[in-house]
């Protein structure tokens, strides 16, 4: 074949890669294929197990003043859940020996998806029709985005399934998810997750409660990533649920408000869940005082009191302790403990260990860039803040704080 027959035939066969690579089946496995290369890639690069120990916890150095410059405040957005009518609580009852729901259809979950997934089959249930990536392409419109908060996943439900309410606790305990499973109502968890492919460890990962066995002591869960992984032990999933403070999700008709009320109880009322869920936080520390999510969970309900001082001394405890590296991807009370406390420096640090192996986490670019404007430096601020709407622009974090600089019309 002469020299001009080849670059012929090779310019063909880079114009039909280039054609076949835009076919939108062939962009969505080449798509999470490279974001996981770039994984490995960062993790070669920024090595461990752990996030890095940050400086201000090796090496605190002086004590740091509060700052004296106001925090901004905003109008409420998504992360923000009403205050529920209290109502007393009833008296125990027994619950059934075992309690298994109508599975919803199962769903395959797409690529960091599992909590749209996992929301997708709970509205099921309640003969909602849509799928996850009705609730995706609002919530994470890149698909490379490796988080929905439970708070994300709320908002959804409130918005978009009007006929139906959601809200979330913390503290949670298995007599209290036989509970709702015995009433009829299952229950979103977020809880730690092994991932055994290329580039993974450990992570989070959401799971659908649907049933319950009081004999094996097991519950039946809908796993949006491998569907016949559906049970776990009392002790597997306690275990796997401590480090998200054992944090539920549940959905219900707003006229059936009264009865979730009695199943919570006490913990209906917001400060004394958080109160409750810190001495169980406390309680575990005293067991062992190198549990390093014992104490991260204590810095998560102390900064939900407000406590943020206090908070931030817990979050010191945990990070020195060793979280696994992709905790931050998951969890910001940190960002919010170490700002109230006038500590923008540490708030910045922290931001960036994340986004050395999430460079895609828009609540780190978001408080990266309120600690960079507290500090002066303003035009770091509008990158951070425009790189996080742009990632999401339902994130109302995100949209306000450029608001607050004029950058965005209100709407």
């Amino acid at each position: 074949m002469s020299g001009k027959k080849w670059i012929l035939a090779a310019a063909l066969v880079i114009l039909g890669l280039a054609l076949i690579t835009r076919l939108p089946a062939v962009q969505s496995g080449l798509e999470w294929r490279l974001d996981r290369a770039k994984g490995i890639v960062r993790g070669w690069i920024y090595p461990g197990e752990t996030i890095p120990v940050p400086e201000f916890v090796s090496d605190p150095g002086q004590d740091q003043a509060l700052s004296q410059t106001a925090v901004p405040t905003g109008t409420p957005t998504q992360q923000e859940v009403p205050e529920q009518a209290l109502s007393p609580t009833p008296s125990p009852t027994p619950l059934p020996e075992s309690v298994i729901l109508p599975e919803p259809e199962w769903e395959k979950q797409d690529w960091n998806n599992c909590g749209p997934a996992s929301l997708s089959m709970a509205l099921r249930y309640y003969g909602w029709a849509g799928d996850q990536f009705d609730i995706s392409d609002y919530n994470k419109p890149e698909r490379s985005d490796k988080n929905v908060s439970i708070t994300e996943l709320i908002y959804y439900v409130k918005n978009f399934a009007g006929w139906l309410d959601a809200d979330y606790r913390v503290g949670g305990n298995i007599e209290l998810l036989r509970g709702f499973i015995a009433a009829g109502y299952p229950v979103i968890i977020e809880a730690s997750n092994e991932i055994l492919e290329g580039g993974g460890g450990w992570a989070a990962h959401y799971l659908l409660v649907t049933g319950y066995d009081e004999t094996e002591r097991m519950f039946f869960v809908q796993n949006s990533y491998l569907r016949h992984e559906n049970t776990l032990t009392y002790e597997e999933l306690e275990e796997h649920w401590k480090p998200f403070n054992y944090m539920y999700l549940f959905i219900y008709p707003p006229e059936e408000l009264e009865r979730i009320n009695q199943l919570l109880g006490d913990d209906q009322d917001f400060e004394q869940n958080r109160t409750r869920a810190l001495e169980i936080a406390e309680e575990q520390i005293s067991q062992d005082s190198e549990d390093a999510f014992a104490w991260f969970n204590k810095g998560t309900n102390l900064a939900a009191l407000e406590r943020y001082e206090e908070a931030a001394q817990s979050y010191d405890s945990a990070f020195k302790l060793g979280l696994p590296w992709r905790y931050m991807r998951y969890q910001f009370g940190p960002y919010l403990a170490y700002f109230h406390s006038g500590r923008f420096e540490d708030v910045i640090e922290v931001a960036e260990l994340t986004l050395q192996r999430t460079p895609n986490s828009e609540e780190a670019l978001l408080w990266h860039g309120w600690a960079s404007y507290q500090l002066g430096d303003v035009n770091t601020a509008v990158e951070d803040f425009y790189q996080a709407y742009e990632l999401n622009p339902s994130y109302a974090d995100a949209r306000y704080a450029l608001e607050y600089l004029g950058l965005l019309d209100q709407d």
